[in-house]
């Protein structure tokens, strides 16, 4: 089963994210996918308040700020089947592999790449939670490469909208469920 939870900066979505896969997992093995690179006082910070929330919540870390297929190598395929995950952000990961590393920077390269490691995701553990931000409503137009970005974040968030089999946005902090079921 997949979970998307979008939501704008500071909506509260990774916290009811963490809460949400608390009650999915039960006694299962928790995953938590960190999608973040460090570049900065300010990014390192949010890691340690991301930290901070997820303390004492039994959640095993993996650091995978590219090739999220990836991930599967670093747990083991016969620990995740019963196990939840939550890939905690979309719009890191994005970044990420838009503007570091090696390879091709072509948006559809990208868009496909990332769909592609969820969906490998997806199949290996029992219930994915994927956390993604709502970042295109304030009507502005940026440089190509901005655009190039929101263009990708909209693209694969319809594509995991559609994947889900369920979509909550966290609005000022509360959910409001807006797909249940495939």
């Amino acid at each position: 089963m997949m979970t998307l939870i979008i939501g704008g900066s500071g909506s509260g979505k990774s916290s009811y994210a963490e809460d949400y896969i608390a009650t999915c997992s039960k006694d299962s093995r928790k995953y938590y996918i960190a999608t973040m690179q460090v570049f900065d006082k300010e990014g390192q910070a949010k890691v340690e308040k991301h930290q901070k929330m997820r303390e004492n919540k039994g959640f095993y870390t993996i650091e995978q700020p590219i090739s999220i297929g990836k991930v599967l190598e670093k747990t083991g395929e016969a620990l995740v089947s019963e196990s939840t995950a939550l890939l905690e952000c979309i719009s890191n990961l994005v970044a990420n592999e838009m503007f570091f590393g090696n390879e091709s920077k072509e948006i559809k390269r990208i868009t496909e790449k990332i769909i592609r490691g969820v969906e490998q995701l997806n199949k290996s553990f029992k219930h994915l939670v994927i956390v993604t931000n709502n970042i295109f409503e304030d009507g502005m137009i940026y440089d190509e490469t901005t655009m190039d970005y929101i263009q990708a974040m909209a693209d694969i968030n319809k594509k995991l909208a559609m994947m889900a089999d369920k979509v909550i946005e966290i609005v000022v902090g509360i959910p409001v469920i807006l797909k249940e079921g495939k």
